[in-house]
């Protein structure tokens, strides 16, 4: 099949997002040299309402506005954050992801204007952070840290660090790399000192399901590896059913044999609870996997943990 002439892109209108897209095209024109790729940017719901995500559509909200411009027929192609997709439901009907580019790097980076590490940081300092998932860990590691909310793009966070609403910011490497930031990064936390969100420094690229020309043309763009990690890894958060005030945590990886594993944690909000599950997939599908690590947690009572977080 001829590709098309022209592709749509969608995405958020954010700095970090933009980037991303223009990752997207440089990888595109050196597949297919001929195809123009125009950049319909968008603000969602999520990059608008600056509260708590579950008083919204929780991640849906970062997606909501991009699916439609899709689905309307608005732009050929999403890009998005998997981290930023709902696990817990299908992807909107008549769409498809079209390809996972090949991942980003997965921890999370403090950053500290005195340049202390995580250990370093006296009782009190205040870690400008929104996300369940880094509260609950810092909780159960660093309870003499406090968390602040913060929310907003990765430049608005660095302007609300500098104006003093906080004293410290967690954020993503993949991210920062992304918005050639990293020269504020003061520490890289280790995934055993932070485990990543579910399908962290993957970008997803969704398309209609009835537009073969863009689903051909963008496939290429696949990684083989990182596909079987993000669907090991949505499996687990499907199976989960967890919702936005879920503390979530986990991530596949490939070893240099090709074996496929997956670790997964589900905390309690105040991090005294903590469910750990790491399994290998040997012969199992990376759906299989992901479901087996769900069900090992679950049989943890993750679901009972689950279930009472207020959402």
């Amino acid at each position: 099949m001829s590709a098309p002439e022209l592709i749509r892109i969608v995405s958020r209108d954010s700095p970090m997002a933009l980037a991303q897209v223009e990752r997207v095209r440089a990888e595109l024109a050196a597949l297919h040299p001929g195809i123009v790729t125009e950049v319909i940017p968008v603000k969602t719901t999520g990059d608008r309402w600056m509260g708590a995500l579950s008083q919204v559509e929780g991640k849906g909200a970062f997606t909501k506005e991009v699916d439609a411009a899709l689905l309307a027929g608005e732009a050929d192609l999403a890009v998005h954050c998997v981290k930023d997709i709902p696990g817990d439901r299908p992807l909107p009907a008549g769409t498809t992801f079209a390809a996972f580019l090949e991942r980003d790097d997965v921890r999370d980076a403090l950053i500290d204007p005195g340049g202390r590490t995580l250990d370093e940081l006296p009782a009190g300092t205040r870690i400008g952070t929104s996300s369940v998932r880094r509260i609950a860990q810092l909780a159960a590691s660093h309870p003499h840290l406090q968390c602040v909310p913060m929310r907003g793009n990765a430049n608005r966070r660095m302007e609300k660090l500098a104006a003093g609403e906080a004293d410290a910011l967690l954020l993503a490497v993949s991210g920062l790399e992304r918005i050639g930031r990293t020269d504020v990064i003061t520490q890289v936390l280790s995934v055993e000192e932070m485990c990543p969100p579910i399908g962290a420094g993957v970008l997803a690229l969704q398309c209609r399901e009835d537009d073969t020309e863009t689903i051909d043309a963008v496939s290429g763009l696949g990684h083989p590896r990182t596909y079987q990690e993000t669907t090991a890894e949505r499996m687990l958060l499907h199976v989960l059913q967890g919702h936005c005030n879920s503390p979530i945590a986990g991530y596949a990886t490939t070893d240099r044999r090709g074996e496929l594993s997956l670790r997964a944690c589900v905390f309690t909000p105040d991090g005294k609870t903590v469910l750990n599950a790491h399994e290998w997939a040997g012969p199992l599908t990376p759906e299989t996997l992901g479901t087996s690590v769900a069900v090992t947690l679950l049989r943890q009572g993750a679901r009972e943990l689950i279930d009472g977080i207020p959402h």
